[in-house]
């Protein structure tokens, strides 16, 4: 009989964790308190504490290759970068393809979940959830559960001296939906994250001036690299992350620094900070320094206290007559339907084994799933975990030592503490290619480049200096996935393919690069094979 798995959760995360059940001949059942798929990425007008949405204009900041689930590419006509609802149209499609939705139990809410009394014989779960149409609650018995409810739900709303007394509009950008009510408004963003960029480009364009308050600064990544190219595509490989490995951070940052810079000066702009790139995640937005070149968008300090009509920042300048407050700051991550004794988030900070499985139960039959918070795309990310989760509940795959996961845990939170600086924003932070690859090996779906390069030459190097597609972690072990070559090897012609649209004559390219990479191949080679 198959184990019955519980799915709290039917966005990109839960999702695909039903998928990967059935794909291990598991039984899901979905709990989603809404009532349809897709989470944060299915807007809505109503604004619902708890339930986080997207902005109406939002545009997500990785592009369609590199955040699809590996066995199911976005659509070849879909933009490179695709607006909200055509994310949200992506996941209903997967789940149509496999046809997802009957799995899922919607308008149902999960208020508890608890070890059963013989849990470290069985490993089960108790798991009460409620009807939020009638109102009753059920007590349910379940296998293992997949814990799937993201980490941007519960605002971060921190106590600013003043606010109390500000007679002005006060608003949260989790509850920032469109610009309307803004026009003609002067008004102040606090926090310059994503959503604090995306709300001020959005609304210095309709405002009549838009103060961005930075606590410490940021640095600014375009999506669009050189030649047009993708950021997300064309830095990261197995090339790139191999360099950044060999090289220390200090030159790693300086070149990142250099680069930034020369898109626009990020000191002559008001918003470089002291720490260097890779000691925060950055902010993407394309537009911000067109906005703050034109004065539409004003950088500021941070804030030091709110007046009646007015805001004072720490450097002593004071800004009056405001109209609304954005507090772009974030927000809480926690788990309060389980139980602490298996996992307890403070501060947002959560002790997991490879951010998803708790060291201590003597049963691994939980995971939490798409808890972090990734230099890249989370959904790859998020579809791997649940490959090794699905297997890890069958017994295909055993985990390490107690011990062991503890020291994971530890050298993790000991490498970010000396990479980034402290914040609530920076407790789950991974990098894209080596967490990956982390999470493969203990599924055994790790590219094997020593085989690939004598059965497969041009694809091993395709897989080695191009982007680290997900299609890469289908070419080999369980779940692999009979079209993953293909997948590779016309990444870029569907990258470019709704791009196609008036006929240009191509120019002819030099050669000089090739041989640049035919060297940088023998290197590579002899580093892999020796």
């Amino acid at each position: 009989m198959a184990k019955k798995i519980a799915v709290i959760g039917s966005g990109a995360s839960g999702l695909t964790a039903i998928k990967c059940c059935l794909d291990e001949m598991l039984e899901p059942v979905c709990f989603e308190r809404t009532d349809n798929i897709g989470g944060l990425w299915r807007y809505t007008e109503e604004v619902k504490d708890g339930q986080s949405c997207v902005m109406r204009s939002t545009v997500i900041n990785t592009s369609k290759e590199m955040m699809c689930y590996s066995d199911y590419p976005i659509p070849k006509e879909y933009p490179i970068f695709m607006h909200n609802t055509q994310v949200w149209e992506y996941f209903k499609q997967y789940a149509n393809e496999f046809n997802l939705r009957k799995y899922i139990r919607f308008e149902t809410e999960v208020v508890s979940v608890k070890r059963s009394a013989d849990f470290d014989e069985t490993g089960r779960w108790n798991i009460k959830v409620k009807d939020l149409n009638t109102g009753e609650t059920q007590d349910l018995v379940f296998d293992g559960v997949l814990v799937c409810t993201g980490h941007h739900a519960v605002k971060n709303e921190p106590v600013f001296s003043g606010l109390d007394e500000f007679e002005g509009k006060v608003v949260h950008s989790h509850d920032y939906r469109d610009f309307h009510g803004f026009e003609d408004k002067r008004v102040v963003v606090v926090g310059v994250g994503n959503s604090g960029g995306d709300a001020a480009v959005e609304l210095s364009r309709i405002a009549s001036q838009v103060f961005l308050s930075t606590r410490r600064g940021c640095w600014v990544i375009n999506r669009v690299s050189d030649n047009g190219l993708p950021l997300d595509m064309s830095k990261t490989s197995r090339l790139t992350a191999l360099i950044v490995k060999l090289l220390p951070m200090s030159v790693v940052n300086g070149i990142t620094a250099g680069i930034l810079n020369k898109r626009f000066d990020h000191a002559a702009y008001s918003i470089k900070p002291e720490h260097p790139p890779f000691a925060q995640h950055p902010t993407v937005n394309d537009d911000l320094p067109n906005r703050i070149i034109c004065g539409s968008v004003k950088i500021k300090t941070d804030v030091k206290r709110f007046t009646k009509n007015g805001v004072e920042f720490i450097d002593g300048t004071k800004e009056d007559n405001i109209d609304i407050v954005m507090l772009a700051t974030g927000y809480k991550f926690g788990f309060p339907f389980l139980e602490k004794s298996v996992v307890d988030v403070r501060d947002n900070r959560v002790e997991l084994f490879k951010y998803m499985f708790p060291p201590d139960l003597k049963k691994q039959t939980i995971a939490i799933i798409g808890c972090i918070q990734p230099l890249g795309a989370i959904m790859p990310i998020s579809e791997l975990q649940c490959r090794l989760a699905t297997r890890v509940f069958k017994g295909d795959v055993q985990l390490p030592s107690k011990d062991d996961m503890w020291r994971d845990v530890r050298n993790k939170e000991i490498c970010m503490m000396q990479r980034y600086f402290q914040s609530q924003r920076h407790t789950i932070q991974v990098d894209y290619c080596e967490f990956m690859d982390e999470l493969a090996d203990l599924n055994g779906c790790r590219i094997d480049f020593k085989k690939l390069f004598k059965s497969d030459p041009k694809l091993a190097l395709t897989c080695f200096f191009g982007p680290t597609t997900p299609y890469q972690y289908r070419l080999f072990g369980p779940g692999k996935w009979p079209k993953a070559k293909e997948a590779i090897n016309t990444a870029w012609e569907r990258t470019f393919y709704p791009l196609k649209t008036r006929p240009v004559k191509a120019e002819n390219k030099s050669s000089l690069m090739f041989y640049v990479m035919l060297a940088v191949v023998v290197l590579i080679l002899a580093y892999i094979i020796l």
